[in-house]
């Protein structure tokens, strides 16, 4: 008997003999009522989305976050929960379902499940989170997508009276697709808060010949400052460290002040990041207004 494409319910499953019931119960677990998966699977948040939509009997759209990991957006954690526009408003636990309202052109299929498009699922997500979550959710699909927040706002002017519409105009202006992790949406949010000029994103820096040298996660090309936020991987993998060192280097040499930032600093110390890349903006003769 050959393993059935999971996830999977379980009364079409048993149906169509792609499974026994011993069987079902011994290398099985249910994800949601009647849909399950292998007892050892490795679960991801498009797993997931898929298994609610099994759940809601293929009648509900993908939405919010499950519709981001649909999309190609990244880090969304399989553990969070799923999210469907749908009308039964009694869902599992690990499953979050809305009752919204769905205008023409506002879906597409996507692998054969019917999703929001980019432009309503970042809607969504500056209406449903808060706005320093919001920017990093909308970010990673406009990076996923391509979407540009003219899109979004688009989508906003049909909707004016859906929940939530004043979070999403707070949220909306702060957004940046540019931003390749959640901590580069948090680095630039930091910034701006504190009342530093907007940073560029994802910066290409050329040599004498021309030749890109590196890409800045964000900074300012008129005063070569940058930016940089590095992850665990910039420190436990040695040759990651190494062209680092190199980039490093080149961009010494290139006339920038590259400003590294850890998760650490970010959390525990921001006023410290804050004064090094104000001193530097001041040494290169941006005007202090922060």
């Amino acid at each position: 008997m050959r393993t059935p494409q999971w996830p999977f319910r379980a009364t079409e499953a048993l149906t169509a003999g792609a499974v026994t019931p011993h069987r079902l119960r011994r290398d099985y677990v249910p994800i949601y009522p009647g849909v399950w998966v292998p007892r050892e699977a490795t679960l991801t948040a498009v797993h997931r989305a898929y298994a609610a939509w099994l759940w809601s009997r293929r009648r509900g759209v993908l939405a919010g976050l499950s519709a981001s990991a649909a999309l190609g957006s990244k880090w969304i954690d399989a553990d969070a929960p799923a999210e469907l526009i749908h009308t039964n408003r009694r869902a599992p636990p690990l499953l979050t379902v809305h009752t919204d309202t769905l205008l023409a052109g506002e879906t597409r299929t996507l692998r054969g499940l019917p999703v929001t498009t980019a432009a309503r699922t970042a809607f969504d997500l500056g209406r449903h989170l808060d706005q320093t979550e919001g920017v990093q959710r909308i970010d990673a699909v406009m990076n996923a997508t391509g979407l540009k927040a003219v899109d979004v706002a688009a989508v906003a002017d049909m909707h004016r009276g859906a929940r939530g519409i004043r979070q999403l105009d707070e949220t909306l202006p702060e957004v940046d697709g540019g931003a390749d992790s959640p901590y580069e949406s948090l680095t630039r949010q930091t910034l701006v808060r504190a009342g530093f000029p907007r940073p560029q994103t994802q910066i290409p820096v050329y040599d004498a010949y021309g030749n890109i040298t590196a890409y800045l996660d964000m900074g300012w090309e008129e005063y070569l400052v940058g930016v940089d936020f590095e992850g665990a991987h910039h420190w436990t993998d040695p040759k990651q460290r190494e062209r680092d060192a190199e980039r490093y280097n080149a961009l010494l040499e290139l006339g920038w002040i590259d400003i590294k930032l850890t998760s650490r600093t970010l959390h525990r110390t921001p006023e410290k990041f804050l004064d090094h890349v104000g001193a530097a903006l001041i040494s290169r003769g941006c005007p202090k207004i922060w």
